[in-house]
């Protein structure tokens, strides 16, 4: 079932070269505890690879890359009011979206066309248009590889923040997700607030949209502005717009009034985007790889280009921001180096 030297570029978005010392799919506790009892990858380091939308590849992998191959929805409870759906982690994320608004279940219409499998979702709690994953979240099911045990866990115990979650922890590093489970909302209250939602939906003459017509339209803002993987290697938005403090941005704003922001909780959120464009990045090419022309906030890679010289790419923004405006930007990916 392991396969060895096998070359995983074509597995993730970025599409950069990685030569995986083992690899296989798995779609079982049996075969999960069959693979991690072999001979030749028991004590190797592994890495659990998804979609491959969120990744960063920089270098040869010298373990067990696993797959997962955990497949189906279903609705597996519902009243009047709300149905909750399960949905494995193999599960392309969209589709599940599409599933949903189709039925016209509200809840996901504002996470249409993220990129990436389901099983990638509770990970990052993915967010887009003023919605995020732990909105809808019920639980997470995974397997400890270390232990072979099967758990699940709580909206509330998988810690959701921005942009993260319990199994972004070290001591999340062997679980691998088997499923999720949402609760959707049979009727409900649509966030049109992004800018440029309730204007498209305006010029189509959708005076009462649907939880589909928010999906088609927030699908197609995101193509307008996000280019497709499938074209130039890319994993959205690279960097995590910055949460700091009040002070921290009447001091920015001292020197650049027109500066966006939001409120979040009793801190500020800024643009990432805005912060390194104005240092200049958005378009510029480093060889292979580059910002992309139209969003500050997407890297790309051209062709024939390595994960180092993306992150190193990276790291050159990130002393350019941090030295023109003191933000120290993190990255959105898993960055896998050795």
């Amino acid at each position: 079932m392991i396969r060895t030297n096998i070359d995983i570029q074509h597995l993730n978005s970025f599409g950069l070269p990685c030569l995986a010392a083992g690899f296989c799919q798995v779609g079982s506790l049996q075969a999960l505890t069959s693979i991690c009892e072999d001979a030749g990858f028991k004590h190797s380091q592994r890495l659990i690879l998804g979609g491959g939308s969120n990744v960063v590849l920089a270098g040869d992998f010298p373990g067990l890359v696993v797959q997962p191959d955990w497949h189906g929805i279903q609705i597996i409870d519902q009243d009047s009011q709300s149905v909750t759906v399960s949905a494995g982690a193999s599960e392309v994320w969209h589709k599940l979206v599409i599933w949903s608004v189709e039925q016209g279940y509200y809840g996901l219409e504002n996470l249409a066309a993220i990129p990436g499998w389901c099983g990638a979702a509770p990970m990052q709690n993915i967010g887009a248009y003023g919605a995020e994953f732990s909105d809808v979240c019920t639980s997470v099911s995974y397997i400890d590889l270390d232990t072979l045990s099967q758990h699940s866990l709580t909206s509330d115990q998988c810690q959701f923040d921005y942009r993260t979650s319990i199994f972004k922890k070290p001591t999340a590093q062997n679980w691998l997700v088997t499923g999720i489970t949402l609760r959707l909302q049979r009727q409900g209250n649509l966030n049109l607030d992004y800018p440029g939602v309730a204007e498209m939906l305006q010029r189509q003459n959708i005076q009462q949209p649907a939880p589909a017509d928010v999906a088609a339209v927030i699908t197609a803002i995101r193509q307008q502005k996000l280019p497709d993987p499938e074209v130039l290697g890319n994993a959205g938005s690279f960097f995590k717009n910055p949460i700091v403090s009040t002070n921290t941005v009447d001091a920015i704003r001292a020197l650049h009034p027109d500066m966006p922001h939001w409120a979040t909780g009793n801190k500020i959120k800024l643009s990432a985007a805005w912060l390194i464009e104005q240092c200049g990045w958005k378009g510029h090419r480093k060889g292979p790889v580059g910002v992309h022309r139209d969003h500050a906030l997407v890297l790309v890679h051209y062709g024939n280009g390595s994960g180092r010289q993306l992150l190193e790419l990276a790291d050159c923004i990130k002393q350019d921001v941090f030295e023109q405006f003191g933000i120290d930007l993190q990255p959105e990916p898993k960055i896998i180096q050795n």
